[in-house]
This record gives structure tokens, C-alpha cells and sequence, in this order.
């Protein structure tokens, strides 16, 4: 580019900065000089620097980095109450003067010091000989003088007034500073270390031969808009037009939407209660009677373990379970009671039913509806949270939700299920490819898992699915077929919003929550 044709694409704050550069062009100049004699605030100033050195106007002379120390919030802390190490050795020799004695828990509850504060400080005053521990837990002082607390009373008084390099201190105290300066990963320090960068600029010779120009030529007043005053009388000839390049990219403008995975959570509800299903709720915290007892797992089931489900720390257990159905799911686990079963031959733990869990499986509200009187025939569907102890990767988390639904009927039988399944995977899901395994559930028979194939991930497991067994159906007062289903919804999303990790459903990046959109 000419240099004209360069001086033309230049912006007003670029010209200032090139004019004062011309006039100073034996030295460079630092960035502070260059502000101050253009008159620009320091933002302005940075673009314009920028400006110039992506067009090779400008180029940096030299750069120069000193280390600026300064008192964290800590550190203020620390000037007006004194830090953790002189205020234990003073608490110690005070007590051991006054006789008493005084250990490391009564210097916690004296001081109200943060855990890290108290081990950090006592270490550093033990590395120091200036205390000792003795039998008991007891913190003696030795009498010996602890440089490192007056290091820190000098450091914490210099630096009150404000910031000082780090190379004007003595090689000992920039020792302390440095080893009780803020760190990735420790904020919790007296002192701050930043790096002051100053550059001193100056014109390259492309640059030299633009400010020439400028001062020479001059640029006339630089007009943005053509108005029709300066059509009518002519000065338009005259004047300087801001050029403008029209192969820029405008700025996004990003309009307000919701979160993807709660589009799809509201596009699987609608999708049900178009078809005619009708919403079941349920608490979040349930026993283990309707969790899992009710569904007929047995009281030893490895998947009742404290590997495998939350439970509730307080209160640890329910004040009773409505009847007449823990009695009656009680003999059913028992002996099979009137269900025609042999049951699972062991004795009820009716205390154990009482136990409180974090619902672990979306069928748990199923249950409460069978046990409610449903009305038959009925279709009803729940978008349950649940939560299970698992470890977090591309596919599993440890909370999660599930499309939880069940039909009654007399005329439902398993290939209803697997049409609904079927039907699922395609409309929700939004998969291409799917297919049914056999599969073993104690609550349902037979049952069947639905897997779809992942774009990436390959075949996934959505779910398990099944009639409901007499064992589950009689006890909670409900006869006729029943048919359950249980799917993983976090994993429907992935495959319907492509998205590889089950993690990024929850993701904060803006970007991809704005440019994630499924296919529905």
C-alpha cells in the first residue's frame, strides 16, 4: 500500500500518535510520554499503538519488565492485625511467661485463625526454632528470636504506602516476599507480584515517511457522512472521508434463548402430552420402600449398596410407610403372597423400608402412582431427577433425568412397548438407528434394553423397559398389564443436539449454548 493510500486508512487516534513520534523521531518514547503529549486516555492510546503496529508504522524499540511488589487484601489484613506468626508467638510467649499453658487447639479458638493460616503459621515458627511442641500438644516458646515475623512486620510497614519494585529490597526480604506472594492455586498471601512492561516506541521508515507527510500536507477535516450541505455548496471536494472497509464482518448480534438441553427437556414433555399421557411428580428424597422395595427388589440387591445410591444423612429415616402397602409388599418379599410368586424367601427388614435415599430411579414415582389409584385404561409419563453414586466420564454423571412412563390396559401387551420404545427413539431421541436387547430387571418381565447409535460414541444404552410383574403390580392394588419404561434423557439429548460429552449439557460456554440447536 502507498503511503497515501496508508495515510487515508488511518484513524484520528493513529494520527495523533504518529504526529507526536514525528516530532520526537531521534528517541523513542515510552507509551506514557506518547499519551500525554497526544493528549489520549490509556485505552485510546492502546488501540492506536496496536493500530500502528499490525501496519508496520510502529515498531518497539526495547521492553523493560520490573517486578512490582504490593499487599494483597491479605496483607492489609495482616498490616492492621498482624500476621498469623506474630500473633501465635506473641500468644505463646505471653502464656509462657505468665505460666500458662497453652496448646494448638487453644490458639485456634483464641486467634480464629483458617486451618491453612494456623499449620502454615506454626510450621514456618518450628522451621524457625523460635517454638516447640511438646507432649500433650502443648506450644512452648523457646526464647530464641524468629527473624522471619520481623521480616514480615517490615515488609507489611514498607509496602503500606504503596507498591515498590522487588529489586529495591535486600536479597533476604525478596526471599520472603517471594515465598508469601500470591501463586496460582495459594490467593491466600500477604504480598503481590506484577509485572510493570514499559515499551518505548518508535516510526519504522514507512512510518517516518506517513508522519512526514502528515505534517507537511496536512489532512483536512475528516468527514463521515456526505450530508447534502456539503453536496450543495461544493466543500465536499475539500474535505478528508473516513474510509470504510465493507469486507468486515459486523458484530453478532446474540439474541436472549434458552438453554438447549431445556428446548429439549420442553419438546419431550409436549411430545407426551400431545400423545395423551398425563405428568406424575415425586420428591426428590424417597425411601427405600418405594425406591426399591415396592419395585421388588430384594433388601440385599448389590444395587441397594452405599456404592451405588445417596443416602440421606439427616433425618436417616421416614416416620412410617403408608399401608395397607408395606404389609403387603413386605409378604410379597416374603412368601409371594398373593401374587402366585414364591417371593424372595427372607425376612423383611420393615425398619430398613423407612430408610431415607436420593431417588435413584425414575420408576420410584411409578410406583407411588400404581399405589394412588390409576385410572385404567391411562398413559402417564414423568421427567424424574435421579441420582446415583457413579463415576462422571463422556456418558455417565451422577445426577441425571429420566423419561419415566407406564400404560395400563387390558388390551397392552409387550409389542405396545416396544412401538412406544420405537417411537421414542426416533421422535426424541431424533436417532437413525436403534435396536432392542433382552434384559434382566427384578421388577419387570420380560424386559428389554433400547440402544441408539451415536454419531460419534457409537451404540448407547438409553434404557431399560418391561412389564411390570405381579410381584409389583398386586401389592400396590392394581391388576391387569402394565407396561414401564425408564430412559435416560441426558443421553437422548446428546444424540438429538450432537453433542459428544454429557457434561456439556451443562455446560456455561456461551458459545456453544448459542450455536447448539438439535434437530426438532
Amino acid at each position: 500500500m502507498d503511503t497515501l493510500s496508508q495515510i487515508g486508512s488511518l484513524h484520528p487516534l493513529e494520527v495523533k500518535v504518529l504526529t507526536v513520534l514525528g516530532q520526537h523521531q531521534v528517541r523513542p518514547l515510552r507509551q506514557e510520554d506518547i499519551g500525554q503529549a497526544a493528549g489520549l486516555e490509556p485505552s485510546q492510546l492502546s488501540m492506536a499503538v496496536e493500530w500502528l503496529l499490525a501496519k508496520a508504522l510502529l515498531l518497539v524499540e526495547s521492553e523493560v519488565v520490573t517486578p512490582i511488589v504490593s499487599l494483597s487484601k491479605v496483607g492489609e489484613r495482616y498490616f492492621e492485625k498482624d500476621a498469623p506468626i506474630e500473633r501465635i508467638l506473641s500468644v505463646v510467649r505471653d502464656a509462657q511467661q505468665t505460666g500458662k499453658r497453652i496448646t494448638i487447639q487453644d490458639l485456634q479458638a483464641r486467634e480464629g485463625l483458617e486451618p491453612s493460616e494456623m499449620s502454615g503459621a506454626i510450621g514456618s515458627l518450628k522451621k524457625e526454632g523460635a517454638i516447640r511442641i511438646v507432649q500433650g500438644g502443648q506450644v512452648e516458646a523457646t526464647g530464641a528470636p524468629c527473624p522471619l515475623a520481623e521480616s514480615l512486620r517490615t515488609l507489611l510497614k514498607d509496602l503500606q504506602g504503596a507498591p515498590r519494585e522487588l529489586h529495591a529490597f535486600p536479597e533476604p526480604l525478596r526471599r520472603v516476599i517471594e515465598h508469601y506472594a500470591v501463586k496460582r492455586g495459594n490467593p491466600n498471601e500477604p504480598f503481590r507480584i506484577d509485572d510493570r512492561v514499559e515499551r518505548r516506541y518508535q516510526l519504522t521508515q514507512a512510518g517516518q515517511e506517513a508522519a512526514q507527510t502528515i505534517a507537511t500536507q496536512g489532512l483536512g477535516d475528516e468527514v463521515s457522512q456526505l450530508t447534502p450541505e456539503l453536496l450543495k455548496d461544493g466543500s465536499w471536494r475539500t474535505k478528508r472521508f473516513r474510509q470504510y472497509t465493507i469486507s468486515l464482518r459486523p458484530p453478532r448480534l446474540s439474541a436472549g434463548r434458552r438453554h438447549p438441553y431445556r428446548e429439549f427437556l420442553d419438546l419431550v414433555k409436549r411430545k407426551l402430552v400431545s400423545m395423551g399421557f398425563q405428568e406424575m411428580r415425586g420428591s426428590l428424597v424417597e425411601t427405600e420402600f418405594w425406591n426399591m422395595d415396592a419395585l421388588y427388589m430384594p433388601q440385599f440387591h448389590p444395587a441397594r449398596a452405599i456404592h451405588d445410591v445417596y443416602f440421606v444423612k439427616e433425618p436417616t429415616h421416614a416416620r412410617e410407610i403408608a399401608e395397607p402397602f408395606l404389609s403387603r409388599v413386605a409378604e410379597t418379599h416374603r412368601s409371594g403372597g398373593d401374587t402366585g410368586s414364591a417371593g424372595w424367601g427372607y425376612a423383611y427388614d420393615r425398619e430398613r423400608a423407612k430408610r431415607l435415599v436420593l431417588r435413584s430411579q425414575g420408576t420410584a414415582v411409578s410406583a407411588h402412582k400404581l399405589a394412588s389409584g390409576p385410572a385404567v385404561p391411562g398413559k402417564y409419563f414423568s421427567i424424574a431427577r435421579c441420582f446415583r453414586y457413579d463415576a462422571v466420564d463422556a456418558t455417565h454423571a451422577c445426577d441425571f433425568f429420566q423419561v419415566e412412563g407406564i400404560v395400563l390396559g387390558p388390551d397392552i401387551n409387550f409389542r405396545t412397548l416396544l412401538g412406544l420404545l420405537n417411537l421414542f427413539a426416533v421422535e426424541m431421541a431424533q436417532a437413525k438407528d436403534s435396536r432392542f436387547l433382552p434384559a434382566y430387571f427384578p421388577f419387570t418381565e420380560p424386559s428389554v434394553e433400547l440402544h441408539v447409535r451415536h454419531p460419534k460414541l457409537g451404540w448407547m444404552e438409553l434404557g431399560g423397559a418391561g412389564l411390570f410383574r405381579p410381584e409389583v403390580t398386586l401389592p400396590l392394588g392394581v391388576e391387569g398389564p402394565v407396561i414401564a419404561w425408564g430412559l435416560g434423557l441426558d443421553r437422548m439429548a446428546m444424540v438429538a443436539l450432537g453433542i459428544h460429552d454429557i457434561r456439556d449439557l451443562f455446560s456455561t460456554d456461551l458459545d456453544m449454548l448459542r450455536t447448539t440447536r438439535g434437530h426438532f
